[in-house]
């Protein structure tokens, strides 16, 4: 029995608390908030043993195995260091932190103490995507030459709420404009150049944000993000004998289509109950099983890779939040 922590209280941690009931290998077993109120609240829904009124006291409690960190982007360094350097293992929500620096410190501290370190990019565990990628290693589509996915959705204007307050890392880049850039990097690797452009919100976020990428083999990603507009929400990868389209919402997809250019095309579903948070906590759950510090299917390295384009896309643009991260961006 694996006994979680969670450490930050909001949307998407109920969501991995609902799905980490599902595992009968996993124990929901303490919880953190910077409100005591509604510690105690998540606690009594989902039957925790242990709540606490403030982030740090999780530290004490006796018994945790691993910490899931998922409080707004701009905790998640601090809250992944405070656990690492306590020698708790740790998954953190996406995107891992505000800048490259920050990463490069976070996977540092998990190095020199040996304690598992994961950004959370759940996406990577889901069946749809592990069987996307299993047809282009078994050259079902030959050479890939391009990806295209979006994702967006018409999000409130709310300036004090995560999503358009720059002080907690809001932007549609960040929280939702990851998926695309994670899953171009996924299959195509670093790209060669980076063009991108934005529009902006009141607030000095980003609402709407559009990427183009090549690589050195003449491969090309199309990408976008937006917080204005309800896309499909689809990815489509495309090779030299065929095509593999994701459904849509493709980060949270339950079926794959492979539709080569002769013969007839073939649909895989994988159905499921769960919201799919489930599969990255079942892996994780695996990785501390067998001693690994870091996940053989996303590694620190990707994740440094990955925030490193999310600097190179903010570069190009000229967006950040505070003088810390432009000094980040501009040195990368």
């Amino acid at each position: 029995m694996t006994r979680w922590g969670i450490l930050g209280l909001g949307r998407i941690a109920h969501k991995f608390a609902t799905d980490l009931l599902t595992l009968p290998d996993a124990e929901l077993y303490a919880v953190a908030s910077a409100s005591a109120e509604r510690a105690a609240d998540f606690a009594t829904q989902y039957n925790v043993p242990h709540h606490f009124g403030r982030y740090e006291d999780l530290l004490t409690c006796e018994g945790l195995d691993v910490v899931y960190i998922a409080t707004p982007h701009v905790g998640h360094h601090a809250h992944t260091l405070l656990c690492l350097n306590s020698g708790l293992p740790v998954l953190c929500e996406k995107p891992f932190a505000m800048n490259a620096r920050q990463v490069q410190e976070m996977v540092q501290t998990a190095r020199i103490n040996n304690v598992f370190l994961m950004e959370a990019l759940w996406s990577r565990f889901i069946p749809s995507v592990q069987k996307a990628l299993e047809l282009i290693e078994a050259g079902a589509i030959g050479k890939v030459l391009g990806v295209r996915a979006d994702f967006g959705f018409q999000a409130p204007f709310l300036p004090d709420k995560r999503g358009f307050n720059k002080d907690l890392g809001g932007g549609s880049l960040l929280d939702i404009g990851i998926y695309p850039l994670f899953l171009s990097y996924l299959i195509l690797g670093k790209p060669q150049t980076i063009k991108a452009s934005v529009t902006m919100s009141p607030t000095g976020v980003d609402e709407q944000c559009g990427m183009v990428l090549t690589y050195a083999g003449n491969q090309m990603a199309v990408l976008n993000s937006s917080f204005v507009t309800i896309t499909r929400t689809h990815a489509f990868i495309y090779g030299e004998t065929g095509n593999i389209y994701i459904h849509g919402r493709w980060h949270e997809s339950q079926a794959v289509t492979l539709e080569p250019h002769e013969g007839d095309k073939q649909v895989f579903s994988f159905e499921r109950s769960t919201w799919g948070y489930d599969y990255e906590a079942h892996h994780v759950m695996q990785c501390l099983r067998e001693g690994h510090t870091e996940s053989p299917l996303w590694t620190l390295d990707d994740s440094l890779n990955l925030i490193e384009l999310l600097d190179a896309v903010r570069q190009e643009v000229g967006l950040w939040y505070n003088e810390d991260d432009l000094d980040n961006t501009l040195k990368h």
